[in-house]
């Protein structure tokens, strides 16, 4: 049985592409760059080609180009001027269309041929920070707006993650050559968004550090044996979901009784639900804003 999403609602192509769906009928109405099929019951529907066709129509008219002259472009001319688009902008609006469409058809290929071509422009870092964070960041989004499904955000999330194991053990293999410090990365129990964890111990080894990766779901005992090994250990989780706003001042409190205290050791804590952190709560924990703002403290 094949699953793989191929019909949208004009809603579904307002969240894709960030055209308003009153603008997408205006386009059709006005200049016929798309031509909508109907149920039954009158109500529109796109396939797969028109969602590529409205994302590159929409690459060109953020570039700068007039609906009106889009309009009058053979299918093969817009993507020959596609193709010529070169600015950093408009190369990065490109690769995210072209993973998302990858994502919404389920399709490796797309998106291994997509990373390859950005790899061989760019460091993975600028992969990462330029293309990779803003789709997710849309992918969280889309999926808030129930466009896509779950299958569709493990999907794309796996593919991301494989790359960042591949380029990850490639470092592993080098000494540390920075040995003030030891950094433990792990994810609160019950927190499963491992995504940026992963990121963050490439920044990490990349920085010349020795990482001990622990990843999702570890109970605060489990944390307790580093301290048997190491001296000043950095602790990095990512908080995405767990602890909740109403439970994360009381983990906060047992970090650093069952962790921290007496230990010549801190935390470093990023995600959404930091923000519940009290302020200056422990000036042994610290909070980031961002996964950037994170690494400039290596």
């Amino acid at each position: 049985m094949n699953n793989v999403k191929n019909v949208f609602s004009i809603k579904d192509l307002e969240n894709l592409s960030g055209i308003k769906a009153h603008t997408i009928r205006i386009w059709e109405k006005r200049y016929n760059v798309l031509e909508p099929m109907r149920t039954e019951t009158n109500i529109r529907y796109y396939d797969l080609v028109a969602l590529q066709k409205l994302l590159n129509i929409t690459l060109l008219h953020n570039h700068g180009y007039k609906i009106s002259k889009i309009s009058k472009l053979s299918p093969d001319k817009i993507n020959v001027m596609i193709r010529e688009i070169v600015n950093e902008k408009s190369v990065k609006n490109h690769a995210i269309n072209a993973f998302k469409m990858a994502m919404m058809n389920f399709d490796q290929v797309l998106f291994f041929n997509t990373y390859s071509n950005l790899l061989s422009e760019k460091s993975f870092r600028e992969v990462f920070y330029e293309v990779f964070i803003p789709l997710m960041n849309e992918i969280g989004l889309l999926w808030q707006a129930e466009a896509i499904t779950p299958a569709h955000e493990h999907f794309i999330s796996y593919l991301i993650k494989q790359k960042l194991l591949v380029i990850t053990e490639k470092i592993q293999l080098l000494e540390p050559t920075r040995t003030d410090k030891v950094f433990v990365l792990f994810l609160p129990a019950n927190e499963i968004h491992e995504l940026g964890l992963m990121y963050l111990n490439y920044e990490v080894i990349l920085n010349g550090y020795k990482t001990i990766y622990l990843g999702e779901s570890v109970p605060i005992d489990s944390l307790k044996d580093i301290k048997r090994y190491f001296d000043n250990v950095v602790y990095i989780s990512y908080m995405t979901v767990e602890p909740t706003k109403d439970n994360i001042s009381d983990y906060m409190k047992e970090i650093h009784k069952e962790i921290l205290e007496g230990e010549n050791s801190e935390l470093w804590a990023i995600g959404r639900m930091t923000e519940f952190i009290k302020p200056n709560q422990n000036s042994k924990i610290k909070t980031f804003n961002s996964i950037l703002e994170l690494s400039k403290e290596l």
